[in-house]
């Protein structure tokens, strides 16, 4: 059975999602920022399921910096997830053809490592209630 539509474990599920596509295998033709794109997906989708299991109200933004920002003080979010930040230039910069650095395929690999350090601390955040 699905879990309830907009319940923080239906935001994990779509995170997983994102997640589960940037895994892999990767397909021909497929480039390493829309990759890069689905891992900030799946960290950004997994903190806004933090916050609603916190009780916690969040903006719709892309800015992954600024969702971490809304944790209380007292929720322990480790330096994987701090770090995760980083992937916010993946979500709109990366996205659309243009000027930017090349998405090389060593960053695409970090994004992965980095989107299944969130996803693990976020799982056990949303079914605990607390980050303690």
């Amino acid at each position: 059975m699905p879990p309830e539509p907009g319940s923080p474990d239906d935001w994990m599920r779509f995170a997983r999602s994102d997640l589960e596509l940037v895994r892999g295998p990767v397909r021909p033709g497929v480039l390493p920022e829309t990759l890069c794109f689905h891992a900030q997906q799946a960290v950004e989708k997994a903190l806004k399921a933090v916050a609603l299991s916190l009780g916690i109200e969040f903006p719709y933004t892309h800015n992954l910096k600024a969702l971490v920002g809304l944790l209380p003080p007292h929720i322990s979010v480790p330096d994987a997830v701090r770090d995760a930040t980083e992937l916010t230039d993946y979500a709109v910069a990366t996205r659309y053809p243009g000027e930017y650095e090349p998405v090389t395929d060593d960053d695409y690999r970090e994004a992965v490592r980095v989107a299944e350090a969130v996803l693990l601390w976020a799982e056990q955040v949303v079914a605990s209630g607390s980050a303690a």
